[in-house]
């Protein structure tokens, strides 16, 4: 690559990790971190121990964003350098080095500029994720389960903290449905592109005559609510039926009836939640999901009214958005950015970070 292609390319990524910066307000985010560090050191911090978890989860999540961003610019910086040096000393190794370098950090300034743009209201949040079987039988059911897995090695590589509040078992294989928290800042804006319905095709293992099924399973991404959020449940409006946890196949988790299940009588909601031992628990976990749908429902409601105000339909992206294809070829495509990959192996296994920055992007495209 000649000099003055590299000098024109250095000057592109520099504006650009100029825009991210002013996008990210890196000094407001100093302020914020100051805040949360005088909030991290106060002897009573433990005294509440969730409000604490809440502090120093976002501290360490404002304070990683922030070495993200400077080191990226650092890395930009850098790049000249590493250029001149190699050029001046005619070292092929060195100037191959250094245009690899160049590639990893134009994948980084992407990746970056991605967060860039999660500005919704809700987008900061951290996401409750549901997922349920739907047309297809036992193949639905299994293919649900690849999903929960799917999404949890994803949060898994990223580091990101878990929590699977209800998983409902089907009989013969795989689940029925799943709830579970992704419980980093901004899991809401990133994994909401993720919501619809997705496909797979393929062979079944549970057909005897080997033929071609096609499954489907949906998945719903939620905000988690805040006390800011104002979601007003009256006691009078649920219905609350206790029952046993179990695992697959009727084996038992708990010997007694801690399980929780929440009916909101006036819309219908029904949420469940079985992981903690204690029934207290789980009716306030179960109560944080409930409010958590209300939510949602708020904000569609309020969004079906912008859209008659504005005089269209709104975006009808949300159903089916995926095909996983494992016969008669192998192909995982989205059917909203044309993302696809060949390799469904890696995908199950949580390789999603290129179909989710594609929808992020894709949704921006089409807000304008």
């Amino acid at each position: 690559m000649a000099v003055v292609d590299i000098s024109e390319e250095l000057k592109s990524l520099s504006s650009t990790m100029g825009s991210i910066e002013a996008v990210l307000d890196l000094d407001a985010l100093r302020g914020d971190i100051a805040v949360l560090e005088e909030q991290a050191a106060a002897p009573s911090l433990w005294d509440d121990p969730e409000a604490a978890q809440k502090i120093t989860s976002k501290l360490s999540h404002l304070q990683a964003e922030v070495r993200k961003a400077e080191g990226l610019r650092g890395r930009i910086d850098d790049l000249e350098v590493l250029f001149e040096l190699a050029e001046a000393e005619g070292d092929a190794d060195a100037l191959a080095e250094a245009e690899a370098e160049l590639e990893s950090v134009r994948k980084a300034l992407d990746e970056m500029e991605v967060r860039t743009l999660l500005s919704g209201e809700y987008d900061a949040r951290e996401a409750l994720v549901t997922i349920r079987a739907e047309a297809g039988g036992v193949d639905a059911a299994d293919f649900a389960e690849r999903l929960q897995r799917m999404y949890l090695r994803w949060a898994e590589r990223h580091n990101y903290k878990t929590e699977v509040y209800e998983t409902a078992y089907a009989e013969e294989a795989g689940i029925k449905s799943t709830t579970f928290a992704i419980e980093v800042p901004y899991a809401y804006g990133t994994l909401s592109v993720e919501q619809g319905t997705h496909r797979l095709v393929r062979v079944s293992p549970f057909d005897n005559q080997g033929r071609r099924q096609t499954s489907f399973a949906g998945v719903e991404v939620l905000p988690v609510v805040e006390q800011t959020d104002h979601v007003e449940i009256d006691e009078s409006d649920l219905r609350v039926d206790v029952y046993r946890s179990s695992g697959p196949g009727g084996q038992g988790v708990n010997t007694t009836d801690s399980a929780v299940r929440l009916t909101h009588l006036p819309t219908g909601i029904v949420v469940s939640c079985q992981n903690e031992r204690s029934q207290i628990q789980n009716k306030a976990s179960a109560m944080n999901v409930l409010q958590a749908k209300l939510l949602e429902r708020r904000r569609q409601e309020e969004q079906a009214r912008m859209n008659a105000l504005k005089g269209d339909g709104g975006n009808s992206w949300g159903n089916q958005m995926r095909s996983y294809v494992l016969h008669p070829y192998q192909m995982v495509k989205d059917l909203r950015t044309e993302f696809e990959m060949g390799n469904p192996d890696a995908v199950f296994n949580g390789e999603i970070d290129g179909f989710i920055e594609a929808g992020i992007r894709w949704r921006k495209q089409n807000e304008k």
